[in-house]
C-alpha cells in the first residue's frame, strides 16, 4: 500500500510542480506552501494555493496544516482581489473524484469574479427537506463527528 502512495506522488502534477519538474507561474511560496496561477483559469488571475507535502484531499489532510493554510488564502484573497481590481473572490476546494477534484493533490482555488463575467453560482436546489427528514441527516451527520 505504501508503494503506491510513492507511485501516486511521483505522478502527481501538483508535486512536479513542487520539485521544480514543471515550470509554473509563483505568486507565492513558503517552506510548507506554494501559489500559482492555474493555467486554465475560470477568469484571469485564478490560482491555486496547494501544500508542499502531499495530500490527496482535505479528508487526509493533517490539522495543523489546514490552521497554517487558512490566513495564507485570506492574504492571497486579498491580493487576487486588488491585483485585478475583482469584484469578489471565491475560495474552492473540491474532495474527490465525484465532486470535481481532477488534481489528487489538496488545492484551494482563488477565483476572481466581476460583476459582468457571466458565471454561474450554485445551480438552484430542487431538493427540500421535510422537517422529519432534516432532523434525521442532522442527527446522523453530528453521530459522525470525531
Amino acid at each position: 500500500m505504501l508503494n503506491l502512495f510513492f507511485i501516486f506522488m511521483r505522478d502527481c502534477i501538483f508535486c512536479k510542480i513542487i520539485n521544480g519538474e514543471i515550470p509554473c507561474s509563483k505568486v507565492y511560496e513558503d517552506n510548507e506552501f506554494l501559489a500559482f496561477l492555474d493555467i486554465t483559469p475560470i477568469n484571469k488571475g485564478h490560482i491555486l494555493v496547494i501544500p508542499k507535502k502531499h495530500f490527496v484531499n482535505i479528508l487526509d489532510c493533517e490539522e495543523d496544516v489546514l490552521k497554517k493554510i487558512g490566513p495564507i488564502l485570506k492574504k492571497l484573497s486579498l491580493a487576487v482581489k486588488k491585483g485585478v481590481n475583482a469584484d469578489g473572490i471565491v475560495i474552492g476546494q473540491n474532495n474527490g473524484e465525484y465532486a470535481g477534484q481532477v488534481v489528487m493533490h489538496l488545492h484551494f482555488h482563488i477565483i476572481p469574479r466581476f460583476k459582468e463575467d457571466g458565471l454561474k453560482h450554485w445551480p438552484k436546489s430542487n431538493q427540500e427537506y421535510s422537517t422529519k427528514e432534516m432532523n434525521k441527516f442532522a442527527e446522523e451527520i453530528r453521530n459522525n463527528i470525531i
